[in-house]
């Protein structure tokens, strides 16, 4: 006889089990509850259930597990087969008779048929599944995150789901968890009849089948090639096209135009590649017009390990070319098609944001100029205006050219700033921690804002006297001595937790997922 542990229990009778399963997609869809769900909310739903069915408290986890199915089950019904990973642990083998060999990445079923293992996996891979037989949820979270797949149906112990809880719902992974029927490391069992129904459950439904965060972004790299970009730029023996062509072709996560094209893949009722590539483009030559322009700012040499073309060919070449960038992105996005109505609204979004970024920019640069410490609330706020507004462009334009509803656009303005504040606060924690010769303390300004702020008179005098120095050393001292780092981090995950709480708030669950992955990956 197996032995079961106190805690964690999936109950034996499959009459309990699919008790259970039948309340939570009740409850479930009786709420209209969207996923991702906290745990919070989850165990709420399972402690309904386990008292309206009147079950044995001592499957609450059980229940837990279910309520989670069932808010994920949409989503993951809507996924294709050929986008879906079967993971299934190696305890279900046959330790006596297995002849399977193992790698780095799990175990490959040699097809002996002494375990049930090769009968999934053949059920599975008729369906075009992918599959994968190894303990743990890192590897299958990896997959989803580099695009190889877009959700997961995995079999594990009550243990492993219930570790694994957290980092599926920052990754928003869409998954299945079915539990082993008994906590063991060999020879253990599932309930064939309910992974058989998870495996064959498909619905199609293009409003919620989910948008790989990783395939969208290779998508939008292809529109940053030399040939797709002198489809755009019509004058490519001119030296100055020459430059803003070399710009938009180096460095860079092309994060602001894959933001874009998630937007408009999210919203659109049907996606027209030509209309993706254009609005990718757009937003990236906006970018690189601000980048050329915050190289002179900044007085900055190098951009993505290269020269920047201020110092390789003058500040004056410079400055027009990010000129030139400007106008090709209106004059780019003035040939959209897009009604009148759509293109206005664009062309208001883009020059708000043109706007609030050079607002951002100008406090940035006069406090680096006079080698002033702002107030915690004002280096905020340069971030929410340079950071955010970029980010709340990018979002939005391919947002609007799709017809999101208006309410979508106010969530994703206000997403937008906390994900700009979170992104710099970041930013700045990795410039302290990564610093080398080359770094100035006016690379982490918000670190001295902490700083300055957790300070008396006499000690804010004597920072603002060593930041005016140029006193690296000193300064990074004081940084450490009153933990500012880890003050910084807090507030890390306050505005990370904001951005989170606001992307709750989206109808579209393509895009809130989406955006979710974004920042999972991110932060």
């Amino acid at each position: 006889m197996k032995v079961k542990e106190n805690i964690l229990q999936v109950p034996e009778a499959a009459l309990i089990r699919n008790r259970l399963r039948k309340a939570a997609r009740e409850l479930v869809a009786e709420r209209g509850i969207l996923p991702p769900a906290d745990f919070e909310l989850i165990s709420q739903l399972a402690n309904e259930i386990i008292a309206k069915t009147g079950t044995d408290k001592q499957f609450t986890e059980f229940a837990m597990v279910v309520c989670g199915n069932e808010i994920w089950r949409p989503v993951v019904a809507a996924t294709p087969y050929n986008r879906r990973l079967l993971l299934l642990p190696q305890c279900l083998k046959n330790n006596s008779n297995c002849a399977a060999e193992i790698d780095e990445l799990g175990l490959i079923c040699a097809g002996c048929q002494s375990c049930q293992i090769d009968s999934i996996l053949q059920k599975a891979e008729e369906l075009e599944y992918a599959t994968l037989v190894a303990e743990g949820t890192t590897v299958a979270i990896g997959l989803v995150q580099e695009g190889t797949v877009d959700a997961v149906i995995g079999v594990s112990c009550m243990s492993i789901l219930q570790r694994s809880f957290e980092t599926v719902l920052k990754s928003a992974v869409p998954v299945i968890g079915i539990p082993l029927l008994y906590e063991g490391c060999a020879e253990t069992d599932v309930d064939n009849r309910w992974l058989n129904d998870e495996l064959t459950n498909f619905q199609d439904n293009y409003l919620i089948r989910p948008v790989s965060v990783s395939v969208l972004k290779e998508c939008v790299k292809q529109f940053f090639t030399e040939e797709t970009l002198l489809r755009y730029f019509e004058t490519p023996n001119d030296q100055t096209c020459q430059l803003a062509i070399q710009s938009m072709l180096t460095g860079g996560q092309r994060i602001r135009p894959l933001l874009t094209a998630l937007a408009y893949s999210s919203y659109s009722s049907e996606v027209s590649d030509e209309l993706l590539a254009d609005l990718s483009v757009v937003v990236e030559c906006f970018h690189k017009a601000s980048l050329i322009h915050d190289d002179v700012e900044d007085n900055d040499d190098f951009r993505y390990d290269s020269e920047t073309i201020h110092k390789s060919n003058g500040t004056a070449v410079a400055i027009n070319t990010g000129d030139y960038l400007l106008g090709m992105g209106y004059e780019l996005l003035g040939k959209l098609p897009l009604s009148p109505e759509k293109l206005t609204a664009c062309f208001r979004l883009v020059a708000s944001g043109h706007v609030a970024l050079s607002l951002g920019q100008g406090a940035d640069l006069m406090a680096s100029s006079y080698k002033t410490i702002l107030p915690l609330d004002q280096q905020l706020e340069i971030f929410e205006r340079k950071t955010g507004s970029a980010i709340r462009v990018a979002l939005l334009l391919g947002a609007v050219a799709a017809g999101a509803p208006e309410s979508d656009l106010e969530v994703l303005k206000v997403f937008s700033g906390y994900f700009g504040m979170a992104y710099q606060i970041k930013d700045d924690l990795d410039e302290f921690r990564e610093a080398n010769e080359h770094t100035h303390p006016s690379d982490y300004p918000l670190l001295l804002s902490l700083l300055s702020e957790n300070s008396d008179d006499n000690l804010r005098n004597k920072i603002s006297q060593l930041y005016s120095e140029n006193n690296r050393q000193q300064l990074d001292e004081l940084i450490r001595e009153k933990d500012i780092e880890q003050k910084a981090d807090q507030l890390l995950q306050e505005y990370t937790d904001k951005a989170y709480h606001e992307l709750d708030k989206l109808e579209n669950l393509k895009m809130k997922l989406s955006l979710y992955t974004v920042l999972g990956k991110i932060f």
